[in-house]
């Protein structure tokens, strides 16, 4: 046994013991430790009821109706449709988890995580997305034992080998939503792609071309195109199309179909984690035989183990992709693994301004 990990065995046996939990809440060196430690228990033992507070607060609108100024209780009751003492009973909740404050005379206006939550659209897209996922958590140890919940069907290219043929109804929602929650991801991913000196980008799983849109503002010359289910792509043309942008996309399945070749970037955004190891190694190597000599592929997504997120990855998305049937969170190894088996050479780590929202590998052949 390594040293380490014989500390490990004594620190739990004395954690675990209770005699000594009262002891180290009551000894004034071990006190703040202790305190916070019971705090952080407490929080995990409640997380639950954090988010529905959150929950309630988005749906109701709580946000937005302080978003101008301050509000008196009544006015505000009056605005997010609730009685006085429901309202007051919500906001002293939030006011507890820093998304509402009590002004000093009185008022309530916005704490600085709510603040945040305005500039954050697809965060409140997430949160109401979430009542389908607290849905199938509602027992975790079925879903540990039987993978995959109602939230798969939500993401209707999970556990779907046909899913070329998928309608562009079956796809609507779920490109909506992935649209609205890539904005602050996509920035960090955009600043960090190799996209200097590259002359064309094919973003493979590109959704509605949110990537593709931003790269167009980075990189104003790049030939830019995205390869996507049809009836996604059919979305996509649409944005184009709307937004001025002068791209392409190419419709098919990329388990079933050849990549388009000719791209010297290829990317892929936030894709292999909606995979097990299989098909993202399959899906890698189609991706592998795309890419020419002299080109690049870029990975970014959430990744597992990132210091000082690592609830992100194996926690959130862990458990997330477990509903969902299909996927898991992968470290930046792990990734880099993938990328050597599907033959690419060369793999380093492009820098990120916030790791704990997206990482990026380039690999190269």
């Amino acid at each position: 046994m390594s040293l380490r990990d014989r500390w490990r065995r004594f620190r739990n046996a004395r954690l675990g013991d209770a005699r000594f939990q009262r002891w180290a809440a009551g000894f004034p060196f071990t006190r703040p430790v202790a305190l916070k430690s019971a705090r952080a228990l407490f929080d995990l033992t409640a997380g639950f009821v954090y988010s529905q507070i959150l929950y309630s607060c988005v749906k109701l609108g709580v946000f937005e109706a302080l978003a101008d100024e301050p509000l008196t209780l009544d006015a505000l009751a009056r605005r997010i449709g609730l009685e006085r003492d429901a309202a007051e009973r919500l906001l002293r909740a939030a006011a507890s988890l820093r998304l509402a404050e009590r002004c000093d005379d009185g008022r309530w206006t916005l704490g600085d995580l709510g603040a945040a939550m305005l500039g954050a659209a697809g965060v409140r897209e997430m949160v109401e997305h979430h009542a389908a996922l607290y849905a199938d958590l509602a027992d975790p140890v079925a879903l540990l034992k039987n993978r995959g919940g109602r939230i798969g069907d939500y993401w209707a290219y999970s556990r779907n080998a046909a899913a070329g043929a998928l309608t562009p109804e079956k796809v609507a929602d779920y490109s909506a939503l992935m649209a609205a929650s890539q904005a602050t991801f996509l920035e960090d991913v955009v600043a960090a792609a190799p996209l200097r000196g590259r002359r064309r980008l094919l973003d493979v799983g590109g959704g509605e071309g949110r990537f593709v849109c931003a790269a167009a503002k980075a990189a104003p010359g790049l030939e830019l195109a995205v390869f996507d289910l049809p009836a996604v792509a059919e979305r996509a043309e649409a944005r184009f199309a709307q937004d001025g942008v002068p791209a392409r996309a190419h419709g098919g399945d990329f388990f079933n179909d050849a990549l388009p070749e000719g791209y010297d970037l290829i990317s892929l955004i936030r894709v292999c984690f909606d995979h097990d190891d299989a098909p993202a190694l399959r899906l890698l190597g189609a991706v592998r035989k795309a890419t020419p000599a002299g080109g690049a592929v870029m990975v970014a997504e959430t990744m597992a183990g990132t210091p000082g997120a690592e609830p992100v990855g194996d926690a959130y998305f862990g458990f997330y992709l477990l509903a969902m049937g299909s996927g898991r969170p992968r470290t930046a190894a792990e990734l880099t693994a993938l990328l050597r088996a599907a033959g690419f050479g060369a793999v380093r780590e492009a820098r990120t301004a916030r790791p704990m929202l997206a990482r990026v590998l380039v690999a190269t052949p």
